[in-house]
C-alpha cells in the first residue's frame, strides 16, 4: 500500500499543513477554516461571498473597494461616489484624483519663472 511520502497541501495564509477534514478549497488552493478570511477586513468568508485576486481571498465588499471600477456613474447610491481611498482597510494602491500633467503655459507657476528672464 502506498503510504509513503505524499505531498501535503499547505495553507497559503499560515503555511501549515492542511488535512482533508479541515480543508476549504478556494483560488486553486486548500485553506484552513480559520484562515478562510478576507485579506482586508478579516471577516470569515463563505463560498458565496468569496472573491479571489492574485491568490488572496477577499469578501465581495472589500474586493469592490480595492479593485472595483472607479468614477462617476459606477456604483449604487451616494456611497459609491465617496472619495474614500480605503486606507483604513489597508489599501495602499489607490489612485489619486489629482491630474498628473504639466501646468499649462501662462499659469501662475509659469509666470514666476518668466518674470526672472
Amino acid at each position: 500500500m502506498p503510504f509513503g511520502n505524499q505531498e501535503v497541501n499547505r495553507c497559503p495564509r499560515c503555511n501549515q499543513a492542511v488535512y482533508h477534514a479541515e480543508a476549504l478549497p478556494a483560488a486553486g488552493k486548500q485553506w484552513h477554516k480559520t484562515c478562510y478570511r478576507c485579506g482586508l477586513c478579516k471577516k470569515m468568508l463563505e463560498p458565496m461571498t468569496v472573491t479571489e485576486h492574485e491568490g488572496n481571498l477577499f469578501c465581495k465588499q472589500c474586493y469592490a473597494r480595492k479593485f472595483g471600477i472607479r468614477g462617476v456613474g459606477f456604483g449604487i447610491g451616494a456611497g459609491a461616489l465617496a472619495m474614500d481611498t480605503g486606507d483604513r482597510f489597508g489599501n495602499t494602491e489607490s489612485l489619486s484624483n489629482k491630474p498628473n500633467y504639466a501646468t499649462p503655459p501662462g499659469t501662475a507657476a509659469n509666470k514666476d519663472t518668466n518674470a526672472d528672464e
